[in-house]
């Protein structure tokens, strides 16, 4: 032990004072603190799938027929129901007339004769939408070729992509994907941000055997993706502005979230040597949001 000569040490008076700076400096730093730490959000929102039967209709509503991208499938709510705690979104193989067929049509929602998949799409259009927060799905996904699993975001009012896209999980062809759009400068035409992960960077297909918790974290500055705490995407809100002239930024304004399988398109790949039905599972959905500052 090094010896202290009584000279050397500090005067009881001395010690006070730096004690009493020392808890005022702790005091002013927690007073001072951003209300950007995990434990300030609050869940606003959320869906637990207890109860086996139909989606609540307070919560969630769905997309029907040919949506987009050239998909393969049709919607229907019946491919979608809440079973032993877990969403279930089941595409299927199965074929019957196109409703929507027209002898000669160049929409390709109208040229088809026949539909050959169904599955299902279940969204809060109209019912719930959020600016900023904590975005939330624990799942399990299906990676077999021509499967195109998503959970995402779109917002509220424009057309796409003026207002914005947020594709929180999104999975086809071996790869996991995490991303954000936008509009550019001409109409359909969107500015991505979209990162790729191949499946066997992941763990491939035992990986994709477990259940995944991914994750958006939305905040005024930026959007930030993850799978399992792995950031996967960060994009600054100061880079999505539409450059469509309205000089209007999408990710300032709510968005509703979406959850689907798609089957085929013009990404999905093929699915004609996959065995049918194919799952998404999904355990809970939750939003959290910071309480508003009086």
């Amino acid at each position: 032990m090094i010896a202290t000569s009584r000279l050397s040490r500090p005067r009881p008076s001395f010690i006070a004072s730096c004690i009493a700076l020392a808890l005022a400096a702790t005091a002013h730093a927690q007073t001072s603190t951003p209300k950007d730490k995990a434990t300030d959000l609050k869940l606003v929102w959320s869906d637990e799938f207890d109860v086996d039967g139909p989606l609540d209709p307070a919560k969630w509503t769905y997309e029907k027929g040919f949506e987009r991208n050239e998909e393969l499938q049709w919607y229907q709510p019946e491919n979608a129901r809440c079973e032993k705690g877990l969403l279930v979104i089941e595409a299927r193989k199965e074929s019957r007339p196109n409703p929507l067929f027209v002898e000669g049509a160049k929409d390709w929602r109208r040229s088809r004769r026949d539909i050959e998949y169904t599955s299902a799409s279940v969204t809060t259009r109209g019912l719930h939408s959020w600016t900023f927060g904590r975005f939330e799905m624990r799942g399990r996904i299906d990676v077999r070729p021509g499967i195109w699993p998503a959970f995402w975001s779109l917002g509220t009012s424009g057309r796409w992509p003026a207002n914005g896209e947020i594709d929180i999980m999104e999975y086809y062809r071996g790869m996991l994907l995490a991303n954000v759009a936008w509009g550019s400068d001409k109409p359909y035409k969107a500015i991505w941000r979209d990162p790729r992960i191949k499946l066997e960077d992941l763990g491939g297909e035992a990986w994709a055997k477990e259940f995944h918790v991914w994750r958006m974290d939305w905040d005024e500055k930026a959007i930030r993706l993850s799978v399992d705490d792995r950031l996967l995407n960060e994009t600054p809100l100061s880079e999505t502005v539409n450059q469509d002239g309205s000089n209007r930024n999408p990710f300032l304004h709510p968005q509703y979230i979406i959850l689907n399988v798609a089957v085929g398109g013009m990404n999905g790949g093929d699915p004609s040597k996959t065995e049918f039905p194919a799952r998404m599972e999904v355990d809970y959905v939750r939003i959290y949001q910071r309480p508003a500052t009086p």
